[in-house]
């Protein structure tokens, strides 16, 4: 999987820079809404003006956003704009590791280190952060993210735009839900419903009594 050519990264952010570093070729600026970074450059490449602009440019794209929430309305916010998923990159670093039967979606990110394995699915806008495992027949929904180090055994389910923190680890067959959270260090036995937070060994919902 080679780099497009031509890309804005879209959010002057700490993944943009991670992106950079990982190596991306091609970009060729970045977006963003702080108007006091139009003109400076982060990472080395020069912030062009706000992310509305993309509209009326020509160049691919690649959401540089953390949260999965934010990402999942700026992306919203442009397709309203007439952007549509041809538009979007998809990056993943040399050092990361693709099954070649498993599918990443357009505007996913796939940083150092990540090993995904047989028939797993990525869907649009995923973020995968610096050395995740993600094995045979895991399902990552859209705008979902997994913080570094996050390990998902077999035939998991992660829900839109949920989010897993940094070196979790999710038993087989669980899923995790829609806008659901899963605190660092966690492990996942049973599946997480959609919109609560988890965490702890094992992973239980913050605030249910004990």
């Amino acid at each position: 999987m080679t780099a497009a050519e031509g890309v804005l990264l879209i959010g002057a952010s700490g993944l943009a820079r991670e992106v950079l570093a990982a190596g991306m070729v091609g970009v060729v600026g970045i977006l963003d809404d702080d108007a006091a970074l139009h003109g400076t450059e982060v990472g080395g490449v020069p912030v062009h003006g706000a992310i509305d602009s993309a509209a009326d440019r020509e160049e691919q794209l690649l959401v540089c956003i953390g949260p999965s929430a934010m990402r999942r309305e700026v992306v919203r916010r442009l397709h309203a704009l007439g952007v549509t998923a041809e538009r979007f990159a998809i990056f993943a670093a040399r050092s990361a590791r693709i099954g070649a039967s498993s599918d990443i979606g357009a505007g996913s990110i796939v940083l150092d280190g990540a090993v995904i394995t047989a028939d797993a699915a990525l869907g649009e806008h995923v973020v995968v952060m610096p050395n995740c495992t993600i094995t045979h027949d895991d399902v990552i929904d859209d705008f979902a993210t997994l913080a570094a180090g996050v390990s998902l055994g077999g035939s998991v389910r992660i829900g839109e735009a949920a989010y897993v923190g940094m070196n979790a680890s999710v038993k087989q067959g669980v899923t995790i839900g829609v806008e659901a959270t899963v605190g660092m260090g966690s492990v996942v036995l049973v599946d997480v419903p959609d919109q609560q937070t988890w965490a702890g060994v094992p992973a239980r919902e913050l605030g249910a009594d004990s």
